[in-house]
């Protein structure tokens, strides 16, 4: 089966019932971000979506930049099949795994080896597949005895390595990602990141919303910018982030994409 995203003026509308409760009002904005109108039934919707096409397929590296509620989350939730599309349309082919929060499928009062298996097999993942991969991903942690106690004495850094762990040894033929990943020391996070590579080249399609232009630039090869529900630029990331957040944003961009094509010319050299 090929693998593919499409979406043709898929719009998400999140409906406020009782519109005169002020803080149901901000507690939709907050999480959904968009603007606020009226449906067809005159009913007042928050409208996180709006009008989003695009055409992604095998080999699509894209990268989302956005403000806060911009709606990056929201179209990755689309994508997803979480979210359906209250116009438009969003078909979506391959097998998606979502990686939004890092320690969704996790359990506190069981050990870490245990949580190891239950996030795999809330990514898709077989008890089967889990079991072969245990090993290697407690090696990765670098927890040690620890992943024999239950998860709640552990850290949010501790967490995170496990989540991370997982989450960078499955296959999937579409990756949407949404960076959670800030909790962990510089040194591990070095190696997380060449997993994180690894991850995007085994994967047929990349969508990863981030605040990080750095990590951006080394994970894709494209970007959307997402504003109030609409996507209002894409292209290059370097162009994308620079009509963002400005030229020295953009710079740094370009800085980390000639070392990336640096280091891979001395790699073939």
């Amino acid at each position: 089966m090929t693998v593919s995203i499409e979406t043709h003026g898929a719009c998400v509308d999140f409906p406020i019932f009782d519109a005169k409760t002020r803080s149901l009002k901000k507690a939709f904005l907050g999480k959904a971000g968009g603007t606020i109108g009226r449906n067809g039934s005159d009913v007042v919707v928050v409208e996180a979506l709006r009008d989003i096409t695009l055409s992604l397929k095998e080999g699509d590296r894209v990268g989302l930049v956005g403000h806060n509620g911009a709606g990056k989350s929201t179209l990755l939730r689309l994508l997803a099949g979480i979210y359906e599309p209250t116009r438009g349309s969003a078909v979506v082919k391959g097998r998606v795994a979502p990686v939004f929060d890092l320690g969704v499928g996790m359990d506190p009062e069981i050990s870490g080896y245990e949580n190891i298996i239950i996030r795999g097999l809330f990514l898709g993942q077989t008890r089967k597949q889990m079991m072969s991969k245990v090993d290697e991903i407690a090696d990765f942690t670098e927890l040690g005895e620890y992943l024999d106690m239950p998860l709640r004495t552990y850290s949010t850094g501790m967490r995170v390595r496990i989540a991370m762990g997982v989450v960078t040894s499955i296959d999937p033929e579409i990756l949407l990602l949404d960076e959670g990943i800030g909790a962990v020391d510089a040194e591990f996070m070095k190696k997380a990141r060449i997993r994180l590579q690894q991850l995007v080249a085994r994967s047929g399609i990349l969508v990863f919303a981030s605040h990080s232009n750095e990590f951006l630039a080394q994970l894709c090869d494209s970007a959307m910018w997402i504003d109030h529900g609409h996507v209002r630029e894409s292209g290059g990331i370097e162009d994308v982030v620079r009509s963002y957040e400005g030229d020295d944003a953009g710079d740094h961009v370009r800085r980390v994409i000639d070392e990336l094509e640096a280091a891979d010319r001395d790699d073939r050299a």
